[in-house]
């Protein structure tokens, strides 16, 4: 039976509120016991700035957080994380990164052990097997769209249901993850802001309140409220 924990955010701010605010309730409670966290700051350029905003934040929570990108050799600090959380920012860049880095078979193997994984945006992107389902621009291109592969499903953070403006004709979140359907076969569930997956083992369980929308094969979706999600989504 699989050990995974995973907490699986879709965004780090919410209108008018800090840094990771609206779901910091839900990390205390997920990582327990869990004193330290490895953070990875790889999806921003300034690695610095990232970690100051994100020390910051934990810190109000007495769990200490200190940065791979300060470690000597990083493929240790992961083996030796008691804790993993990757932050948000361009997916391009961040699994360029990983991969450069050799985390992706470091990091995987940790999460099947039963270290507590936190993604937000990005981060919850390269928990997929691919980055294909990513709002952002390719700012540089890594070795693969080939991802962490911690869940058998993809996620759409940020996702939002229409265009803001009534006149814009270009085509809206939907209309790319159909696209995404008709050349692949994985569902792909668009977390609205606000949103989180909080998975161990097989249970799968939609919290926060943005909801969420599952896109499946066949041109078939389906609106999800808060609460066990598992029969529509595998890990």
């Amino acid at each position: 039976m699989t050990k995974k924990r995973l907490l699986l955010i879709s965004n780090s701010l919410v209108h008018g509120r800090g840094y990771l605010d609206h779901c910091v309730d839900e990390i205390v409670d997920f990582l327990g016991r869990v004193k330290t966290v490895l953070f990875i700051p790889y999806a921003l350029k300034n690695r610095d700035k990232y970690e100051q905003i994100a020390s910051e934040r934990f810190k109000k929570t007495e769990i200490a957080l200190y940065s791979i990108h300060r470690e000597k050799n990083p493929i240790k600090a992961v083996k030796n994380a008691e804790s993993i959380f990757i932050g948000g920012g361009n997916t391009f860049r961040l699994l360029n990164e990983l991969y450069k880095n050799n985390l992706l078979n470091p990091i995987r193997n940790l999460v099947d052990s039963g270290i507590p994984f936190i993604g937000s945006s990005a981060g919850s992107n390269v928990a997929c097997p691919t980055i294909k389902t990513t709002n952002d621009m390719p700012i540089v291109e890594p070795p693969s769209l080939k991802a962490l592969n911690l869940v058998k499903f993809q996620i759409n953070p940020h996702y939002i249901d229409n265009a803001p403006n009534p006149k814009h004709m270009g085509e809206i979140r939907e209309t790319r993850i159909k696209e995404y359907l008709e050349e692949n076969n994985l569902a792909v569930i668009g977390l609205r802001e606000g949103s989180w997956l909080r998975i161990a083992g097989k249970k799968i369980k939609l919290k926060g309140e943005g909801g969420a929308k599952i896109f499946l094969k066949g041109n078939k979706s389906l609106e999800l409220k808060k609460g066990d999600i598992s029969k529509y989504l595998h890990t």
